[in-house]
C-alpha cells in the first residue's frame, strides 16, 4: 500500500508539474482577453446623423457596451449557451463529465462542454482545433479569468468578439447588418436567431439558410420558455414570428468619392482609423450627395447624346470616350461641403476629379480679374475696350504672333465692365489686364490662392490648371462676401473612448462684402441675360460664371446662391477636345439647375434672394441701373446721374 500511494504521490506531482508547465506557456494570453482591444469599424455619418459608410480591417465589428446590452439578449445567450453561467467559476464540471462519458463512448471528442467563459478564451486565444490539451488550456485560462473579471465582463467580451456570420463580428453588427435595428430595437425572435448563431454561424446564417436559422431560433424561444424565463403568449407570438432579414454589403457605402477624401486626409494623423472604432460626423448631406450624383451623370448622359448624334449624322468619330465630371457643393458661409462627386460611376474610375484633377479653367477665372479691377478703383459701368491687338513674342529662339479673339467672333469697341464680364468678352478682359498690368494681376490671384500661373496675357483666358476643389475655394471670395472660406468635409471625430475632436473652416479676409456684392450683382445678371443663362432655376436667385477652354477641352459652371456654392465640371480624362458644342454653359450650366431644382424641392426653405450690403449705392446710368460704392464710384463724365440707397431688385 505505501508504494501504491508512494506511486499516485508520483503521478499527481507528475500530473501537478506537467498542468504547471502547461499554465506557464499561456499564462500571459490572458492579458489579450483582460485588456480587449479588437479592430473595430469606424463609421462615417452625414450631418443627419445617416450612416455614409462601415470601413474596417479584416474585422467588421461595432463595439456594445455591457449597459447598452438588452436584458432580454443576455437571458437567451445563457439559455441556449451557458445556463448555469452565473452559477460556475469558469468551467461546468457536470457538463464536463457527461462529455467525457460521450467522448469515451465515440472514442473521439465529440462534445466539448464548454461555457461561456471557455469559448470567449477559444475564440481569442486558442485554436478551435479538438484536441485534449488544447481543451486543457482552455479549462486553465477559464479558471483563471474568472478570478480577474466580473461575469458581465466576460459577456460583454464574448457578445462583442464571436462571429455572427456574413461577416458580423459582434452582436451588435449582426444587428445592424441582418435586421437594420439597434439592440433595443429587437423582437425576441430576432433575439433568438443571432444568440443561436455562434454555434455554426455559416450554417445558421439567416441570409444563406434561413429555415435552419429559424429552427435553431425556436429552440432558443422553446428553451427560454421552458425555463419560464418568457410566457406562453410570448413563447406563442416568437415561434409563429419571421423576421424580415436584409443581405447587405458590409461597407454599406454610399458616397465612395467621398469616403475615399475623408480617409485621405484622416489617415495622416489617425494610423488606425480604419480599425480604431471611431465615429466621423461629415458635413455631407446624403440626400443631397444623391441629387449630385444623378444630376452630374444626367449632364455625362446629355453630352454622350450630343456627341452620338454628331457621330450618326456625319459619320464622325467620337470626341468622348473617356468623358467624366466633378461636382462640388459647399455651404458659402463655413466651406461645409454638402455634396462632393469626384465622377459618373466609381466603380469604373476611383480617381477623384474634384480633389485629384488638375484642369485649365478658361473663363471661369474672368471674375477674379474684374475683382483686382474693381477693388483698384474700376466700377461695373467702366468702360473697357472690345478691340482686337496683336501680341508678337519669342519662344526660345523663335517669334511667334498672338492674336486672341472672343468666342463670338466680333468686336463691341467700347464696352461696360459688367457687360464685358456677364457675356465672356476676351478682348476686353484682355485689355482690362493690360491696362492694370500683368504684374498686378499675377501678384492679386496669387492672392486669391490661385499657384503655378504664367507670366503672360495668357493667364486672362485660365491657360493655368487647377482643380475644381481648388476653384470652390477661390470662388468663396464672392459666394461668403469677401471671406474666402476652405471647403471642410469632417465636422468632428468621436475616438471608441469617446473622446471629440470638433473641426471647422480656416478664413481669409480678402477684401469688403460691398466690393465682393459687385461681382455678385454681374454674375446674377451673367445667368439671367449672360452666358449662364442654362443655369437659371425658377424661384431661386443665382450668381454664377461659365468657362471654356480652347478647343472645348474643359466645360465649367461656378455658380452660388444666397446660401450654397456649386463648382462643376466636365472634359475627356485624356484631355482631348469634345464638341464644339460642349460650353460651359450648356454642359455644365444645365447641371447646376438640375441639381438645384432638385435641391429646392428637398429644402424649400432656404434663403432665395440676395441681401444687399449696407455702403453699395444703387444709381442710373446712361439709362442703366448700376451698383457702387466708396471704391468703385461712378465714372465722372456721365449728367444727370440719379443715386440711391435702396435694397437690390433683381
Amino acid at each position: 500500500m505505501k508504494y501504491v500511494l508512494g506511486f499516485f504521490a508520483l503521478i499527481g506531482t507528475a500530473v501537478l508539474v506537467w498542468l504547471m508547465f502547461l499554465y506557464a506557456e499561456i499564462r500571459f494570453d490572458i492579458d489579450k482577453i483582460v485588456d480587449y482591444k479588437p479592430n473595430l469599424t469606424t463609421q462615417f455619418y452625414d450631418k443627419n446623423g445617416d450612416l455614409i459608410s462601415n470601413i474596417f480591417q479584416e474585422e467588421h465589428r461595432v463595439y456594445v457596451d455591457y449597459e447598452d446590452i438588452p436584458p432580454q439578449i443576455i437571458e437567451a445567450l445563457i439559455a441556449i449557451e451557458d445556463t448555469q453561467f452565473f452559477e460556475h467559476n469558469g468551467v461546468n464540471t457536470d457538463a464536463i463529465f457527461r462529455a467525457i462519458i460521450k467522448d469515451i463512448k465515440a472514442r473521439k471528442l465529440v462534445e466539448g462542454a464548454s461555457t461561456l467563459t471557455q469559448q470567449l478564451v477559444k475564440n481569442i486565444v486558442l485554436t478551435r482545433e479538438k484536441k485534449f490539451t488544447r481543451k486543457l488550456k482552455e479549462v486553465l485560462l477559464a479558471l483563471r479569468l474568472e478570478t480577474i473579471l466580473t461575469k458581465e465582463e466576460i459577456l460583454e467580451r464574448y457578445l462583442n468578439q464571436v462571429y455572427f456570420g456574413h461577416g458580423y463580428y459582434g452582436i451588435k453588427t449582426a444587428s445592424l447588418g441582418y435586421f437594420k435595428k439597434e439592440l433595443s430595437q429587437l423582437t425576441l425572435k430576432e433575439i433568438s436567431i443571432l444568440v443561436g448563431l455562434p454555434r455554426a454561424p455559416s450554417f445558421y446564417s439567416p441570409t444563406k439558410n434561413l429555415t435552419f436559422s429559424l429552427a435553431r431560433a425556436n429552440q432558443v424561444v422553446t428553451r427560454l420558455h421552458t425555463l419560464g424565463w418568457i410566457s406562453e403568449k410570448e413563447h406563442r407570438d416568437a415561434i409563429s414570428e419571421t423576421p424580415t432579414v436584409y443581405s447587405q454589403t458590409l461597407t454599406l457605402n454610399q458616397a465612395p468619392y467621398v469616403i475615399d477624401y475623408a480617409l485621405s486626409i484622416l489617415q495622416k494623423d489617425i494610423p488606425d482609423i480604419r480599425y480604431g472604432g471611431y465615429k466621423i460626423d461629415l458635413t455631407i448631406d446624403l440626400k443631397a450627395q444623391e441629387i449630385a450624383r444623378e444630376s452630374l451623370r444626367y449632364g455625362y448622359e446629355k453630352i454622350k447624346e450630343r456627341d452620338n448624334y454628331f457621330v450618326e449624322k456625319n459619320g464622325d468619330e467620337s470626341l468622348s470616350q473617356t468623358l467624366n465630371g466633378g461636382l462640388i457643393t459647399i455651404e458659402s458661409s463655413t466651406g461645409k461641403i454638402i455634396s462632393l462627386v469626384g465622377g459618373v460611376n466609381y466603380n469604373e474610375s476611383n480617381f477623384n476629379r474634384v480633389i485629384q484633377s488638375q484642369r485649365q479653367a478658361g473663363s471661369a477665372i474672368k471674375p477674379f480679374m474684374y475683382q483686382i479691377a474693381l477693388n483698384l478703383g474700376y466700377s461695373p459701368a467702366s468702360s473697357l475696350i472690345d478691340i482686337s491687338r496683336t501680341y508678337n513674342y519669342t519662344q526660345g529662339n523663335e517669334k511667334k504672333t498672338w492674336q486672341p479673339r472672343n468666342y463670338e467672333e466680333n468686336y463691341k469697341g467700347i464696352i461696360s465692365l459688367r457687360e464685358a464680364l456677364l457675356h465672356s468678352r476676351n478682348l476686353a478682359t484682355i485689355n482690362l489686364v493690360n491696362d492694370i498690368g500683368i504684374d498686378v494681376v499675377h501678384n492679386s490671384l496669387k492672392e486669391f490662392g490661385f499657384r503655378n500661373m504664367p507670366m503672360d496675357l495668357s493667364i486672362t483666358l485660365g491657360s493655368f490648371s487647377l482643380s475644381p476643389f481648388e476653384m470652390s475655394q477661390a470662388f468663396t471670395v464672392f459666394s461668403n462676401n469677401g471671406i474666402q472660406v476652405t471647403p471642410y468635409i469632417i465636422n468632428s471625430i468621436t475616438s471608441a473612448k469617446k473622446e471629440i475632436i470638433h473641426f471647422q473652416s480656416e478664413e481669409k479676409y480678402m477684401q469688403s462684402p460691398q466690393q465682393a456684392f459687385l461681382i455678385t450683382s454681374i454674375l446674377h445678371d451673367t445667368v439671367k441675360r449672360g452666358t449662364g443663362k442654362l443655369a437659371q432655376v425658377k424661384g431661386l436667385e443665382i450668381a454664377g460664371k461659365t468657362g471654356t477652354t480652347n478647343l472645348n477641352v474643359d466645360a465649367w459652371f461656378c455658380g452660388y446662391t444666397p446660401t450654397m456654392q456649386t463648382i462643376i465640371w466636365y472634359g475627356n480624362d485624356d484631355n482631348t477636345p469634345m464638341r464644339k458644342s460642349e460650353t460651359g454653359g450648356r454642359s455644365a450650366g444645365t447641371v447646376f439647375a438640375h441639381f438645384y431644382r432638385n435641391y429646392l424641392l428637398l429644402h424649400p426653405e432656404i434663403q432665395r434672394t440676395f441681401e444687399v450690403p449696407e455702403g453699395v449705392s444703387k444709381a442710373h446710368f446712361n439709362g442703366i441701373e448700376e451698383y457702387f460704392t466708396d471704391t468703385s464710384k461712378l465714372p465722372t463724365n456721365t449728367k444727370n446721374i440719379k443715386e440711391n440707397q435702396s435694397g437690390i431688385e433683381f
